[in-house]
């Protein structure tokens, strides 16, 4: 038995971590950062096709400007 408590008390310690509401990075909580994250990832996949992002041609042949 006595080299099984050594054991336990690891095992019982590897189980915590950080909650949500613990400070994380910037200021925010550590659910917070996590939810920033995701909704971050989430943007980059949607951004547009690079053909999107190139300017047509008005009726002159010259390149429109972007709208701002």
């Amino acid at each position: 038995m006595k080299h099984l408590s050594p054991l336990l008390a690891v095992l019982s310690l590897a189980g915590c971590g950080q909650s949500d509401s613990d400070p994380g990075p910037g200021g925010v909580t550590v659910g917070e950062a996590r939810a920033l994250d995701q909704a971050a990832a989430m943007l980059d996949e949607r951004k547009p096709p690079a053909e999107v992002l190139v300017p047509s041609e008005g009726q002159d042949g010259t390149a429109t400007p972007a709208a701002e």
